[in-house]
């Protein structure tokens, strides 16, 4: 990461709203953002702070395009520092592009392909959509066993669906197959959600790596102690709320 990367944003939000039309309600309208403006450098961790309901995992789905902006503007720099995506009017390849090479995310849900072992669902970010050659394979497979034992995955359960897995066991999975690359932008909601103090105090580890290697990371942390060890900057989301009586 060099000085001139430093300076610039790696992701700009501004002036971004969220409505949800509820359909089934005679197309009633129900504001969740607005006006949120924010920037995220590489380097820093910002908290999203605020009750439930405030917009904070909606802010993360929004950024990784699995919600569409009602307004404003997401725009996230890719490899080049001149070059700027903006997430709102992206089109699909171009957002399938982003999330290979440039954003993470560490979702509350684990989802994946049926009857493909914890290994390989680790280690797949770093293998992409081509047929990977031996040596690529061998090295994504070194490193997703590596952060499989730093988050205490027993070695029998490593080439297990972790479909069959308990919900804390998912979590780990989850948080191994996010950090095996080094992601320009990292979106975390609750990454320590269902883990024991060791296992938290892992991600912890995890996420100072990753801010150190020039990751930008965005996250929901409802651990308050978790929250005050990762966070850089904390981001007060009922700043954002939407006005009573606001479309």
């Amino acid at each position: 990461m060099n000085h001139a990367e430093t300076l610039l944003p790696a992701l700009r939000v501004a002036g971004l709203s969220k409505r949800f039309t509820l359909h089934n309600q005679g197309g009633v309208e129900l504001p969740v953002l607005e006006g949120v403006t924010l920037d995220a450098f590489r380097g820093e961790c910002l908290a999203l702070d605020g009750p439930s309901g405030a917009g904070k995992s909606t802010l993360l789905k929004l950024i990784y395009a699995n919600y569409r902006a009602s307004a404003g503007s997401i725009r996230v720099r890719r490899t080049s520092a001149a070059a700027e995506v903006d997430v709102t009017t992206a089109d699909p390849r171009t957002l399938l592009a982003l999330r290979r090479d440039t954003i993470g995310y560490v979702s509350q849900f684990l989802r994946t392909v049926p009857r493909v072992g914890a290994l390989d669902v680790v280690a797949e970010p770093l293998l992409g959509t081509a047929d990977a050659d031996t040596s690529a394979l061998r090295d994504a497979h070194r490193k997703a066993q590596e952060l499989l034992l730093r988050l205490r995955i027993p070695q029998r359960l490593w080439h297990v669906p972790p479909a069959t897995f308990s919900g804390g066991e998912q979590q780990r999975i989850n948080i191994a197959r996010s950090f095996i690359r080094s992601w320009p932008v990292l979106l975390l909601d609750e990454p320590t959600a269902s883990l024991d103090a060791d296992n938290c105090s892992t991600v912890v580890s995890l996420i100072d790596e990753a801010r150190a290697r020039g990751a930008a990371v965005i996250g929901i942390f409802h651990d308050a102690r978790v929250r005050e060890r990762v966070a850089t900057r904390v981001i007060d989301m009922e700043r954002f709320q939407p006005r009573p009586g606001s479309r």
